[in-house]
């Protein structure tokens, strides 16, 4: 009898516990989200302010500030330097209670955070660090990548142009994570289609002198030169692989990531030709015009939105959505991801789509060409699109990933 009782005490106890720590993380309408990346060199334009902008965008277009809901956006430097970004976000974490991460372009800066939000139990929506082993090998549930990764821009650019007849390869490729996997996985595609890689030279994230790399690759007579960098180094590789007649001398330069920011800085006289990869374009339709007129008159330098901005916004209104979904913030960033994967996604830049059980977001990405000036219509009109890449094709097959994450 008194067995039964103290079972029954216990079990009501229990049940009583778990009704108040329901409660009380139902009632938690607090959240606090901290965008991490380049402020101020060369990934400033594709990330920088504009992307806390975009954040704070999906914070007010989200709903929840008129439910009663407070939402804090903070921001900071990461340098691009791996231990300068975990100091960053292991201090918001610790102290400032910062519940998710944003952003991280640069993916040696982006591995380290997202090994550091596993250990914290935080969350980080990936949208800058493209290294396809954020949701490959290094994945982990507390990471999300949202808007592109180095599978997508291989898969798209690198079989577009080896197809097309460039079936001998030289990279250009930046020395550290992002540009190693980049040229890994373009590698990859182009030998499955019957191309050849000549060669490539490591060159060091922000160098102002390309001079002896653009030397070995013009000596290779590859076809394409892969140019396996981002922002700063894209532009200026290309603006001195024109001064070396690089094109001129019958190589074309494969621009793996390129971005509006990127164009808009060397021009189209400059840029037309250029083949590259996105998942969004500012003018692909109306929902993307609409908002992205709405992000260029809060923009400082009234520029269109990134590739990377955009996806900042979209997932960060998902983060949000999961929230609300909960019933409240439970600050328990595996949580959080996991209804972030249950629920569908649905955003006025990327349209409807899963968030797979590695962490990839499911969306199309486009095959774009760089307009010739003639054919420009007026400012930031730079695209026109050549191929579109199905939602299945850009995201590598579950059936090949690697993250301990899914099942097979």
């Amino acid at each position: 009898m008194t067995t039964t009782f103290a079972r029954r005490s216990a079990a009501l106890m229990a049940c009583a516990a778990f009704g108040f720590a329901t409660s009380a993380y139902a009632q938690d309408k607090t959240a606090t989200i901290g965008v991490l990346n380049d402020m101020s060199s060369l990934y400033a334009d594709i990330g920088g302010p504009n992307a806390v902008m975009a954040v704070k965008m999906a914070v007010d277009d989200s709903g929840l500030l008129a439910k009663g809901w407070k939402i804090e956006v903070l921001s900071g430097d990461h340098q691009n330097k791996p231990d300068v970004g975990v100091n960053i976000a292991r201090q918001w974490i610790d102290t400032q209670k910062v519940d998710a991460i944003a952003d991280t372009p640069n993916s040696g800066v982006a591995l380290a955070v997202s090994n550091l939000v596993k250990e914290k139990n935080s969350v980080l929506l990936n949208n800058g660090g493209a290294s396809a082993d954020l949701t490959g090998k290094a994945c982990n549930a507390n990471t999300i990548s949202y808007s592109y990764d180095t599978y997508m821009l291989a898969t798209g650019t690198g079989k577009a142009l080896t197809k097309a007849g460039g079936d001998t390869w030289f990279f250009l490729t930046a020395d550290y994570a992002f540009g190693a996997a980049l040229e890994r996985d373009t590698s990859a595609v182009v030998t499955a289609n019957g191309g050849k890689v000549l060669g490539g030279v490591k060159h060091p994230l922000n160098t102002s002198d390309f001079s002896s790399f653009l030397l070995q690759a013009q000596n290779s007579k590859a076809k394409i030169v892969g140019l396996a960098n981002a922002g700063g180094d894209t532009t200026n590789s290309i603006k001195q692989a024109a001064e070396f007649g690089i094109v001129e001398g019958g190589q074309k330069l494969a621009a793996l990531l390129l971005f509006i920011n990127d164009v808009h800085s060397l021009g189209l006289k400059t840029a037309h030709g250029l083949t590259f990869t996105e998942s969004f374009y500012w003018d692909l339709n109306e929902n993307t015009r609409a908002w992205s007129k709405r992000f260029q008159e809060k923009a400082a330098n009234k520029a269109m939105p990134s590739m990377t901005q955009a996806g900042n916004y979209a997932a960060v209104l998902h983060y949000l959505k999961a929230l609300e979904a909960l019933g409240g913030n439970p600050h328990d960033g595996a949580k959080v991801v996991a209804k972030m994967k249950e629920i569908p996604t649905d955003d006025p830049l990327f349209g409807k789509g899963p968030l797979r059980e590695d962490g990839r977001r499911i969306i199309p990405a486009y095959l774009f060409e760089v307009k010739k000036p003639e054919e420009s219509k007026g400012p930031w009109d730079y695209y026109k699109l050549v191929a579109t890449i199905s939602a299945e094709d850009a995201a590598k097959p579950l059936k090949d990933s690697e993250c301990p994450l899914v099942k097979k």
